[in-house]
């Protein structure tokens, strides 16, 4: 998973980067040629899109994402590690149902209905194709890291074991 996770990275990069060079040139068409150009603005949307949902899941993946610890640093043993399961269970069902059944359900509608973007004529089903698979992510990453969880030191952020790692 540590090649997916770098491929994901570098993907991440290259879309904020292609975001990037789309914002410049929206910026430069409009200030210094006095001619916006027709499809930057819409290409931003779309990739801000894409970086968001899928940094998401990156950032669930390497544990990364915001947490309020409150009521987890006041626990101890067992309760503590109930928690997190409980926890991680909530992140599922959040990924599950509103990520991968409902950006399902919205995939099909676009597709179903022939819907593309104003400018680019893009089908908007890929658009929005990234919300099932980051939900997906999201679900594998959450069930990793209960998997790993120890029961005797819990830990709501546990670090997985290197692949290249033998089970003794």
């Amino acid at each position: 998973m540590k090649k997916f996770d770098r491929f994901l990275e570098h993907f991440l990069a290259s879309l904020m980067a292609l975001m990037l060079v789309s914002v410049s040139w929206q910026v430069i068409s409009r200030y210094l040629l006095g001619d916006a150009s027709s499809f930057t603005d819409e290409l931003a949307r779309y990739l801000l899109i894409w970086i968001g949902t899928l940094g998401a899941a990156y950032a669930a993946g390497q544990r990364m994402h915001l947490a309020i610890d409150l009521l987890p640093s006041k626990l101890k043993g067992k309760k503590k590690y109930r928690l997190a399961i409980f926890i991680n269970l909530l992140v599922i069902f959040f990924a599950l149902t509103v990520l991968v059944i409902g950006g399902g359900r919205l995939v099909y509608i676009t597709y179903t209905l022939g819907q593309t973007s104003a400018a680019m004529q893009l089908p908007m089903y890929y658009v929005y194709s990234i919300l099932p698979l980051s939900g997906i992510l999201i679900i594998y990453y959450k069930i990793r890291d209960m998997k790993v969880m120890d029961a005797d030191v819990p830990d709501l952020y546990p670090q997985p074991k290197p692949e290249n790692e033998t089970n003794n």
